[in-house]
């Protein structure tokens, strides 16, 4: 997959600086910290695939050099993925917190004119940003295999004639599906990777058609990993954390 090796080779230049200090893994979010002061997180791998099974034999990574851990992004693995992804942000963040905010995802809609009629696809079901759509009658169609949601193959063809914008979770990148998914953009598709799992490095995504990373920030170290160890979800990063956003092209 390019996508992996583009964002290894982002980041191996800061990874190479520095050791891993933490790892914890909670039931929804799993966070790395550096020693440079970084915190990173990502979705749980794990729990993409709603069950408690995975890989729970995980190397120590705690006090060794980043770059022992940051070729897990090859892995096929969801938990060493998601680790991996998690060490991607923590490397990133300070670069993530001088991003802009996208309170109230007004970017977002604005710029995409999601709530002027376009027709919306997402991968990945975000309760509360559905029911807002839904609330404001936006045409939508979600496929999300963890909770049986959509025809995968009908949603292809959608995002290759129907929709006008898609919404990625960024869960896809721990399971391995961005650039596939994105292989059916039709010419026309504007695409947007979101969610607090979203590394916020452009770079890493110009081979592909993504025209917005809405990613997460975070801005309280402690609290973070208090939020994971106590298996906190995305809501309670609302005071923890920014919203924060990278235009593409």
């Amino acid at each position: 997959m390019e996508l992996n090796q583009k964002l290894f080779d982002c980041i191996a230049e800061s990874a190479a600086a520095v050791h891993v200090t933490q790892v914890c893994i909670g039931l929804g979010y799993t966070a790395v910290t550096t020693s440079d002061g970084g915190i990173g997180i990502a979705a749980t791998g794990i729990s993409l695939n709603n069950c408690m099974s995975g890989n729970f034999d995980i190397p120590d990574y705690e006090d060794q050099p980043a770059m022992a851990l940051l070729p897990s992004i090859f892995s096929a693995d969801p938990m060493a993925r998601t680790i991996a992804v998690a060490l991607i942000n923590a490397l990133n963040n300070a670069t993530a917190l001088s991003q802009p905010q996208d309170v109230g995802n007004t970017i977002l809609f604005d710029r995409f004119g999601i709530l002027s009629g376009a027709r919306v696809a997402m991968v990945g079901y975000f309760p509360p940003l559905v029911r807002f759509l839904e609330s404001h009658g936006v045409p939508l169609s979600i496929v999300d295999d963890n909770r049986a949601i959509g025809d995968k193959q009908k949603f292809y063809r959608q995002l290759s004639d129907w929709a006008d914008v898609l919404l990625l979770t960024a869960t896809s990148i721990i399971n391995n599906s961005t650039e596939e998914v994105l292989l059916h953009a039709g010419p026309r598709l504007k695409a947007v990777i979101l969610g607090p799992s979203t590394p916020m490095l452009p770079v890493a995504f110009n081979h592909l058609p993504v025209h917005m990373l809405a990613g997460t920030a975070i801005t309280d170290l402690p609290q973070t990993l208090k939020m994971v160890r106590h298996g906190g979800g995305t809501h309670s990063l609302k005071t923890i954390s920014r919203k924060v956003y990278q235009l593409i092209g």
